[in-house]
């Protein structure tokens, strides 16, 4: 295997990825990217665990707190942003460390695929008020006139999807069932070994989780949730339905109190945890790093050192 350009280090939430991608970081003389959806966000420091000074190691991070919380920051945006930020670190000899858990972010980015960008934002708030106003049936119709495949495996339930496909098509004038085979078949940008961290005993990472979320509340989450409304994030934001974010909002409007909305954000944490190990068990690629009981930097960092330099 020749050294690869990027090293990814992904994984469920609460695994240990921040601290050892800035542990490798350093070791390496390397920069992270970081490859989180909602850590993008400004003023969204501790519902998204982004990591503070002493968690760099003074390592330089990239892709954090770069957009206000009312934009909506899309993949395609990701792959620009990212794409320069990597260039730049391998430009300056260094390594770039691609640290994240958002699957779909790290997948597309290093895949080679291609989103359009023109009209994103504006044009599928359109359609989501469509659908809102017309319904997903009558949706669901309109995109079965031009694309009865993809039609076919959706649900008139499946807002995101249905306006997803019916977006795709606006901009391409391709369904989304040919502009996925179109970009399967693309050539990767960059050489790249991906390491995903997971703990052997599923409910040693959900304990994490927990923990992680009793510690977000007692660090002011429903605090920072609030100034969030105050100054008019609007809880149709992408950057409102994170998890946490979302849940707090919830109460904050009276629709349940904080404790429940606690046990909305772990069990959420769990579920997400789930499709993210589920999503990374479809990539054969992937070399595990698995916990025991305890998360073990030193080990991890040796093993993936010693793997990148052969």
């Amino acid at each position: 295997m020749s050294k690869p350009e990027v090293i990814v280090i992904t994984g469920p939430t609460a695994t240990g990825k921040t601290s050892l991608g800035a542990s490798l970081a350093k070791k390496l003389d390397g920069e992270v990217v970081s490859a989180d959806s909602m850590q993008v966000y400004r003023l969204m420091d501790i519902g998204t665990a982004k990591p503070g000074e002493g968690d760099m190691l003074g390592v330089p991070h990239h892709l954090i707190s770069i957009v206000p919380p009312w934009d909506d920051y899309s993949v395609a945006r990701y792959i620009r942003d990212a794409e320069n930020c990597i260039d730049e670190i391998l430009g300056r000899g260094k390594t770039p460390l691609l640290v994240g858990g958002t699957g779909l972010y790290i997948d597309s980015l290093l895949s080679g695929r291609v989103f359009s960008e023109k009209g994103d934002a504006e044009l599928r708030r359109g359609l989501e008020h469509e659908f809102d106003r017309i319904g997903g049936e009558a949706m669901l119709l309109r995109l079965k006139a031009f694309d009865p495949e993809s039609a076919a495996d959706l649900h008139a339930n499946d807002r995101k999807r249905i306006v997803r496909a019916l977006e795709i098509y606006e901009q391409t004038g391709k369904t989304i069932s040919q502009h996925d085979r179109e970009t399967m078949t693309a050539q990767p940008r960059y050489d790249f070994i991906k390491f995903a961290l997971t703990f052997s005993d599923r409910q040693a990472l959900y304990e994490r989780i927990e923990k992680r979320v009793d510690l977000m509340i007692q660090s002011g989450l429903e605090a920072e949730v609030r100034g969030l409304v105050e100054i008019g994030v609007s809880s149709l934001c992408t950057a409102m339905q994170a998890i946490g974010y979302k849940e707090i909002a919830s109460a904050i409007r009276g629709e349940y109190s904080i404790d429940d909305a606690i046990d909305k954000i772990k069990m959420e944490s769990r579920r997400y945890a789930k499709r993210q190990l589920s999503w990374l068990r479809r990539d054969e690629n992937v070399k595990w790093i698995v916990w025991e009981n305890e998360i073990d930097l030193d080990m991890a960092v040796s093993y993936i050192f010693d793997t990148c330099s052969v």
